[in-house]
This record gives C-alpha cells, structure tokens and sequence, in this order.
C-alpha cells in the first residue's frame, strides 16, 4: 500500500501559483527521486508531504486515507522525518544533545550518558568518526550534516525525506549514506531523494518524478531515462556545449603566489594565475583549497608573498583584498555570503556601500544597481521587495555573484560555484565564468565536482594535505590524473 500520497495538490502563495496538480506516490521499499530545477516546486511538495505547509486544492493521503497534518512534528510523530537541505542544529549544543533534542531520555533526570552512547551508535553506522560529546559550532559543514543524517536515523522514519543530503559531503561519507539508504530500503522505508546530482539520482531512484515549473512532466523506472534525459526533461530542451569553449589565456600574470603558509591548514603553496585564465583548484575535502582562498583574501592569518599585475600587495582583510583587485565568493551562501532575511538590494551592495553615500545611502543608484545586477546574472524574483532567504539557490548563487562582482574585480576566487543549483543554472553559472575570463579577468575555481572543475578550468591545481601536489592540463586533465595526485598514488595509471 502506498504509505504517503499528493493526490491532484496545487498550491499557491497569493496570486503566485507555483504547483499544478501535483501527484506524487511513495511506496515502502522504494527510493522515489524528485528532480528539477530550482524553483520548480520540490521544496513546497517536501513541505506539504511534511506538515509545514497545506495544499490549496488537491489532498494528502497517508496509508489511502485524506490527512492533514497540523505541523511538522505532528507528521514527524506519524514517521514522516525530513532531512533538511538548510541544517536545523543548535550550535551550542553538543551532537548527542542535537540528535534528541526534544526527545531526551531519562525524564526529569536526563541520562545523558545513554543518548552519548545512543548517538555513538548511529555515527558508527555511518562510518563517521564524530565525538557525540562536540559542540556543534565545533564541526565542519560535512560533519554537521552527518549529524542530520543521524538525527533523522534515530527517528525510526516510516518515510524519509531528504533534500540534497550528500551536496557538502566527501566521497567516503556519501558511500556510507548510500549504505543507510540501501538498509532502510530493505527494511520498507519510503525514501523521497531529492537532488541535483543526476549520477546520484541514476544510482539510487527506484522511480523518478521530473518536475518543471510547478508541474510532473515526466515519471520514470529505474533505467529509463539516462542523466541526459532528466537533465532534458528538467530544463524543457536538450542541454548541448554544457560547459562553454575554452579560452587562451595572455601569458600576462596576473597574480603570483610565494610560499603562502595558513598556520596548520596551508604549507608553502606557490602558484601563478594568468590574466584571462580560469584556474582550477580540486583536491579531497581537507586538504586545504578552502583555506588557501582564505589566506590570499585576508580571512585568515597567512605568510608569504602576493603580487598583483607584479606589484607586491599587503591582504589582511577582505578590504584590502578589494582595495588591489580581488573578490572572493564564498563556498557558504548562506551562513558567510548572503544576509537571508534581507532584501535583494541590501544583499547586492552591502559590500560596496561607500559606493552610494557616506551619511545617506543612495537608494535609487542601488535600485539601478540591481535592475543591472537583474539583466547581467538572470536573476529571478517573483518580487523585488523579498528577502533573499526565500530565492531558490540557484538565484541565491546568482545574487552572490552579482555581489562579488560590484566591485569590478579583476581577480575572482569562486569556492564551490554550483553546489546545491540544478542544472540548467549550472550553465548559466559556467557561462557567467567563461564570460568574465574573455573579458580579461582571471578566476580560480575551487571544486569539489571532478567534472566541473575539468570542464571549466584551463588548467587544475590539484591539493594534498596543505600542499600543491601537481597540476595538470590539457590532455592529461583527467579524473583518473587529479584523483591520484589528490590520494597521493604514484606510477601510472594502469
């Protein structure tokens, strides 16, 4: 019997309708993936089937009967546990305390002894080494989201849903969630998936719903639409030069790193960007890209040399990064590059308020601003007036480059440009890039998508335990290439 159903759903905000007669079925047993881009309806059909949104017309109906969930503990408590795409933990709270928030044991006495061991328990099944006793604030963004995971695990969920949960998690820990996947299918969990990694969707789906503009255009078995026909069938049109002609870069440097050392993080890295290049950077999680982009901006303590057009330069702060030329975007829109709850326009000039007045900001330049900001990077409100926390994260990834991009940089570092955006974005993002570079500006590009990375970059530096390991280009650009300089696996390949 079907456990969890939308029947005919559409649902709209005001007179913004953005599902159409949505019907949706999750068996037990069954991986169901929900694909599309953003803004195409996923997160409001995971709410609706959650509790924490109700359909306009059309019904919800849990084991065949109509239902109508007040809220989303109301559904949780019926074992329908959602993961998340945005992490719902306290920071100051240790992990065990997170995984049973509101549902400690041991009564009027906690017995925080036995929800350590509990939350140890559920790690360990997920190969992950985390100490139940951290803080939160403590751990990595990967980490954190194994603490969702685990969190969702100790539920016993009759239906699972999760939105995008391996977007920031390293290759060893994906592998352990397809693990818990694969248990909780034989166990008849019904999984709802949803992601913008098609590779995954292909591997996993047991049954596949493409959704565009708020409608099913296509329902699908295991096996019967390749990556390139959900790609398709997501974006209305066949996606041909997905990754957009490579330029030539001058010869010209533009900048020059010596010797930079992050204490702890980056040992002695050296490199050259060329104007007009786009640089990659790959390398496992860990091994130092982030930190390295961190340390030539300013946002961390950091030694050695930066030239600039072959001018020495002094970074300590983002302010001096922008004072010779920089801009950094960051890998975490949502914690370190947009202010959610404000608007567009406060979002898009914040770093360059100078720019429109001293003692009274010039609002109808900063309207102008984002009606140029609008046009360039195809950015897509309903409203002009909404905060940006309610953009689908593609147009959140748009916004962030537009205000990387205020400034007129010449040099761009780009940390994870495309993580958590489907698609048909992607190009637009990848096309964005290549752009800038014909224009004459030079981009490093930090990703943790092999693919990504080999398609966009002119050449790739590849990262091990704080240290360059090697580069590579043109015909020798190859996962198999970057992946054993990243492991550190000498020889050749076989």
């Amino acid at each position: 019997m079907t456990v969890l159903a939308l029947k005919n759903v559409s649902k709209s905000f005001g007179p913004i309708q953005v599902l159409h007669g949505v019907d949706l079925a999750l068996e037990p047993g069954e991986v169901h993936a929900l694909i599309g881009e953003n803004g195409a309806g996923k997160s409001t059909i995971m709410k609706i089937l959650s509790g924490f949104l109700d359909p306009t017309e059309g019904e919800v109906q849990f084991n065949g009967q109509p239902v109508r969930f007040g809220s989303g503990p109301e559904a949780e408590a019926q074992g329908i546990v959602v993961i998340h795409q945005e992490f719902n933990l306290a920071a100051d709270l240790t992990v065990a305390a997170n995984v049973f928030l509101g549902r400690e044991l041991g009564g009027f006495r906690l017995d925080h002894s036995a929800m350590r061991a509990a939350t140890a328990n559920l790690l360990d099944r997920l190969h992950s080494p985390i100490d139940p006793g951290t803080l939160i604030r403590e751990l990595s963004v990967p980490d954190r989201q194994m603490v969702e995971i685990a969190k969702a695990l100790s539920r016993n969920p009759r239906v699972l849903i999760m939105d995008e949960p391996s977007a920031v998690l390293t290759h060893r820990e994906v592998g352990s969630l397809y693990e818990q996947i694969d248990r909780l299918r034989g166990e008849g969990v019904a999984i709802l998936y949803c992601s913008h990694r098609l590779d995954e969707v292909a591997h996993l789906a047991d049954r596949i719903t493409v959704l565009r503009d708020g409608r099913v255009v296509r329902q699908a078995l295991r096996g019967e639409l390749t990556e390139d026909g959900m790609a398709a069938a997501m974006v209305g049109r066949e996606l041909q030069d997905f990754y957009p002609p490579k330029g030539n870069p001058s010869e010209e440097p533009a900048l020059q790193i010596t010797n930079l050392t992050v204490p702890g993080k980056v040992h002695g890295v050296s490199l050259t960007l060329r104007k007009g290049e786009v640089l990659g950077i790959a390398g496992l999680v860990g091994s130092g890209r982030t930190e390295l982009a961190e340390g030539i901006v300013g946002l961390r303590d950091a030694s050695g040399e930066i030239r600039v057009g072959g001018q020495s330069v002094q970074i300590t702060s983002l302010r001096d990064a922008f004072a010779a030329g920089l801009a950094y975007l960051t890998e975490d829109r949502k914690e370190a590059g947009l202010l959610l709850d404000k608007g567009l326009r406060e979002n898009l000039t914040l770093a360059t308020l100078e720019r429109f007045g001293t003692w009274r900001l010039d609002v109808a330049a900063e309207d102008a601003a984002l009606d140029k900001a609008t046009t360039d990077f195809d950015l897509r409100a309903p409203r002009r007036d909404m905060v940006a926390g309610k953009l689908s994260g593609g147009n959140q990834q748009k916004l962030l480059l537009a205000k990387t991009m205020l400034p007129d940089p010449q040099i761009i570092i780009i940390d994870e440009p495309t993580r958590g955006i489907d698609v048909g974005t992607k190009a637009q993002i990848y096309a964005f890039i290549r752009d800038l570079a014909a224009e004459g500006r030079s981009l490093i590009v930090i990703s943790s998508e092999m693919t990504e990375v080999i398609g966009l970059s002119d050449r790739v530096l590849v990262m091990r335990e704080g240290r360059l390991a090697g580069a590579v280009e043109g015909n020798a650009m190859t996962e198999d290439n970057i992946v054993r300089l990243a492991m550190g696996v000498t020889g050749e390949a076989a």
